[in-house]
């Protein structure tokens, strides 16, 4: 049935639609996801929050995308990838908006742990809407393409940090603070969409033994005419998905999640850096958060240009180029922090330059987790392997906040005697996902997910030859 996929050169316009769908989900995720930092720029001295307490509410978005992520990421694989896109979608918006009623600093139930506890929430759904939308998006286009599409489909993830910085900037000086958590309310719009647009995968129907449901979706994506598409003579029967399954593949666990805990550089400086720039650079929030508009900017460019790099160079050597980059550039950002070239800041330029390079591996690494794992384990293992890296976004933040201070009141004066071994803490996490992708990594480029799984699910027997060694081909 997959063999017409396989043999496609020119995408269609359906193709298009699942691939906008995706990105714009992820969008306004990250929207919601992001938002926190911007908000806090606002309360953080009225409220007298201290890092400690500031890192609790980025934290705990990392606690919920952990479970998130592996709870959504098995249900992917049980009840299929296009009913968790839209429960996720809900969940993200629900647990955002409702944040809209946080109460005073001096209420019974102080503002920072209620934002805490409904960002737990939130880092939960938005775990779990990427543990399926890359998995959906891979399973619909032909492996020659696979590499660029699904990078493509986190281009526009950074837009809803740009999002966010606009609404920071232009919005919050509006509607306040607490406004914008209503705005965060705009993933529910996604269902509709969803709902209209997006087919559930074939693949996730063949292995439910669903052919004829398979057959209609793949020539929906395809735009012909389902007749065209021959059904299987002998029809196998339902597959059985068992979580603790991942555990027999060890080269594809320890390289999916050594390699996603990159993401603990990356959230880390971004759940920081606009309160970093108010301190470091001397400016007001709204001057902080129109910084990250071209903050942002340039991360699609750089993810833009990783889904090129993924299927030209291949996912190892772009992934070690990307991450090494990432690295450099944030050890160089907290060294050179005071520094200025006439009146540009060194550390906003190197701040941009990071976020290219930081932007871009989440374009190769997203597709990459997700394309490690056999047919049937492939939200799964999404889901295992990006919670496990969503520790990052528990490890990131609050490491961050332990080297500079945690017990401290936020002030500029505490900052710039931390700042380099902060910065140097989370460039250690690109440097290590760039390593693992040569060390465990092995090479997706160019293969089909049948001959991926069949090369992992190869007999014990032919391991010399098999599943240690013919993914690496």
């Amino acid at each position: 049935m997959l063999e017409r996929l396989e043999q496609q050169k020119k995408l269609t316009l359906n193709q298009w639609r699942i691939i906008l769908t995706a990105n714009l989900g992820d969008m306004l995720d990250f929207f919601d996801f992001f938002l926190i930092g911007y908000v806090l720029a606002f309360i953080l001295k009225e409220w007298n929050i201290t890092y400690g307490q500031s890192a609790l509410i980025f934290v705990s978005a990392g606690l919920g995308a952990v479970p998130g992520a592996f709870f959504w990421g098995w249900m992917g694989d049980r009840i299929g990838r296009r009913t968790v896109f839209i429960l996720t979608a809900l969940n993200v918006a629900l647990a955002t908006g409702i944040m809209y009623f946080t109460p005073g600093q001096d209420a019974l139930i102080p503002g920072w742990i209620f934002l805490a506890f409904f960002r737990f929430f939130v880092g939960f759904g938005n775990a779990g809407m990427i543990a399926v939308d890359i998995p959906l998006v891979q399973e619909f286009v032909p492996s020659s393409k696979r590499g660029w599409v699904s990078g493509l489909t986190t281009v526009l993830l950074p837009a809803g940090n740009v999002l966010g910085a606009i609404s920071g900037a232009y919005l919050a000086p509006v509607i306040g603070w607490r406004g914008l958590f209503l705005v965060g309310l705009t993933p529910a719009l996604l269902v509709l969409m969803i709902r209209y647009w997006v087919p559930e995968s074939p693949r996730f129907l063949m292995r439910m033994g669903r052919y004829e449901e398979a057959r209609n979706s793949l020539a929906w994506a395809l735009q012909c005419d389902p007749k065209e598409i021959e059904l299987p003579t002998t029809i196998p029967d339902e597959e059985k998905t068992r979580w603790r399954e991942l555990f027999r593949y060890p080269r594809s666990m320890a390289a999916a999640c050594t390699i996603a805990l990159s993401q603990t550089g990356g959230v880390g400086i971004l759940m920081w850096i606009t309160v970093l720039f108010v301190m470091v650079l001397k400016i007001t929030p709204a001057e902080a958060s129109y910084l990250m508009i071209w903050v942002g900017l340039l991360g699609i460019v750089g993810r833009l240009v990783a889904s090129w790099m993924s299927d030209f160079f291949g996912r190892r050597a772009s992934g070690f180029v990307i991450g090494m980059g990432g690295a450099i550039a944030m050890a160089l950002a907290g060294y050179w922090y005071d520094v200025y070239i006439g009146t540009l800041s060194v550390f906003f330029l190197l701040i941009m330059i990071q976020r290219f390079f930081g932007d871009a591996s989440y374009a190769i690494i997203g597709p990459y987790i997700a394309e490690v794992w056999p047919s049937r384990l492939r939200a799964s293992g999404m889901g295992f392997s990006y919670g496990i890296g969503n520790l990052g976004k528990i490890i990131g933040p609050l490491g961050l906040a332990l080297i500079v201070g945690s017990s401290d009141y936020v002030s500029p004066k505490v900052v710039p005697v931390a700042l380099f071994p902060a910065l140097l803490f989370l460039a250690f996490w690109y440097g290590q996902a760039a390593l693992m992708f040569l060390v465990l990594g092995f090479e997706t480029k160019g293969r089909s997910i049948e001959e991926i799984s069949s090369a992992l699910d190869a007999p014990a027997t032919a391991a010399a030859a098999g599943p240690a060694r013919a993914p690496a081909v």
